[in-house]
């Protein structure tokens, strides 16, 4: 009876059914938050255990069927290195190394040319989710003093049980799409301690409803316009006959609608995650915060002008994990750049094993590091800080604004088509631009810098 529901329902919206499927258990997430609420939040921690993890399996059933079995495999092997492992260096490689190598095989197994819901798509949440339990649980028995701030907040003191694994990874409010947090927010939840009423469910209606209003906007959006801006057209003849001026449009406003896809289905889940309390984040100024779980920064990520404003205020619990699971934890390489280099190739791996992988956070790297130099050298340079400040501003930021939504479109385009055949043809029709301009960037800056900024002002903001 569902699947004749489902086929017409994905039929009158123009969505697949898979896409159907999955943004109703995102939805359902809201009812279920409502019940832990209302039924079960003085529940003894076993109760509230199993509600998650018989909830969070079933909406897995949902989508992927018989499938679930390759979390509930992950999840199990998780559980007993940490009981039989302890808390050792072998444990978080171990950890590491399996998860890691089931995700890629899942990988290389079920890959197509398309972008595919199926049951990898919820792993890569949960792999970092389990490797992030190896950290933490390592973590927890080392001296709070040889710890950062985040590293005790998220450090457990002790082993956990397999249900309370099995209802950390397969929580409604994260289980399908994110976002990242740790056992121990988790096991504050359950404790009740996530709330503005102590003892009593968190006052977080209003919130969760702002959330879930803001992204159901975003997936309006996404709904009317992703017809008229879809992956397929890039490799269309009548995509190659247009003028160059067009084609290069058709980028930038592609790359602001196919983003809507993941903004909407991580600000409704943040929404679930509110209204459960895993949102609660403490007072600041005597405002209760809610932004525990925030994978998106909506306003940022619309007015930034920045390349860097747009990453980071983008999928921000995966970018924090891997800033305090990976890169911080590569301190002892003595440097940053290798660090970050490092971190890049394994977000990219994590992502999958096509190569517009690789080439989108190859050139991401040298966005980066061309969009820092050009703001050292107006930073530098008083004649390019005054006409920044200058009543000109606003054309200014509207040419900017331009500027980084193509270029932050161009490394979309191998991310989303996957293979180099499809990817080449594109940047085969725009001759390259983006390579070029940033090439040209990254060479030309900091001999612009030398020419227009004195010596001694340039060593000054080194030092800051």
């Amino acid at each position: 009876m569902a699947a004749p529901l489902l086929e017409n329902l994905s039929e009158s919206l123009g969505s697949p059914e898979p896409a159907v499927r999955l943004i109703l258990s995102i939805l359902i997430g809201y009812p279920c938050a409502l019940v832990y609420r209302r039924f079960l939040f003085y529940q003894p921690a076993t109760v509230i255990h199993l509600f998650h993890a018989f909830s969070g399996l079933a909406l897995a059933a949902f989508n992927f069927g018989s499938q679930i079995y390759h979390s509930a495999v992950c999840i199990l092997v998780q559980f007993l290195m940490l009981r039989l492992m302890g808390r050792t260096v072998t444990t978080v490689l171990s950890s590491f190394t399996f998860q890691m190598v089931y995700l890629l095989a899942g990988y290389y197994y079920t890959a197509t040319e398309e972008y595919d819901i199926k049951w990898t798509m919820p792993h890569c949440v949960l792999t970092l989710k389990l490797v992030g339990l190896s950290f933490d649980y390592y973590d927890g028995g080392k001296e709070p003093s040889q710890l950062s701030l985040e590293q005790r907040n998220a450090a457990l003191p002790s082993v956990p049980s397999l249900l309370e694994v099995c209802g950390f990874s397969y929580f409604y409010g994260g289980f399908l799409v994110g976002p990242q947090f740790t056992l121990r927010s988790y096991q504050r939840l359950v404790a009740g301690e996530l709330t503005d009423c102590p003892g009593k469910p968190p006052n977080s209606v209003i919130p969760a409803m702002k959330r879930f209003a803001l992204g159901f906007l975003c997936l309006v959006i996404y709904a009317i316009f992703s017809p008229y801006y879809t992956d397929s057209y890039f490799l269309t003849d009548d995509y190659e006959a247009q003028p160059f001026w067009y084609r290069c449009v058709f980028i930038l406003l592609w790359a602001k609608v196919i983003l809507y896809k993941y903004v909407s289905c991580w600000v409704i889940a943040e929404g679930v995650c509110i209204l459960s309390g895993l949102g609660y984040n403490g007072v600041v100024d005597g405002e209760h915060q809610w932004n525990a779980c925030t994978n998106m920064k909506v306003w940022v990520f619309e007015t930034t002008p920045l390349f860097t404003g747009t990453i980071s205020s983008f999928n921000i619990n995966t970018n924090a994990w891997a800033a305090r699971n990976v890169f911080k934890r590569l301190k002892f390489l003595g440097n940053k750049t290798l660090s970050h280099v490092t971190t890049l190739v394994f977000l990219t791996i994590w992502h999958g094993l096509h190569s517009g992988y690789i080439l989108c956070f190859s050139m991401e790297f040298f966005i980066v590091t061309v969009e820092r130099q050009a703001l050292a050298l107006v930073r530098d340079s008083p004649l390019l800080t005054k006409l920044a400040n200058s009543t000109l501003y606003p054309l200014i930021y509207v040419v900017q604004q331009f500027f980084h939504w193509l270029f932050m479109g161009y490394p979309l385009v191998p991310f989303c088509l996957f293979t180099y055949d499809k990817w080449l043809k594109v940047y085969s029709s725009v001759y390259f631009c983006g390579h070029v301009f940033f090439l040209v960037g990254f060479l030309i800056i900091p001999y612009l810098r030398k020419a227009l900024v004195p010596k001694k002002e340039r060593s000054q903001t080194k030092q800051d």
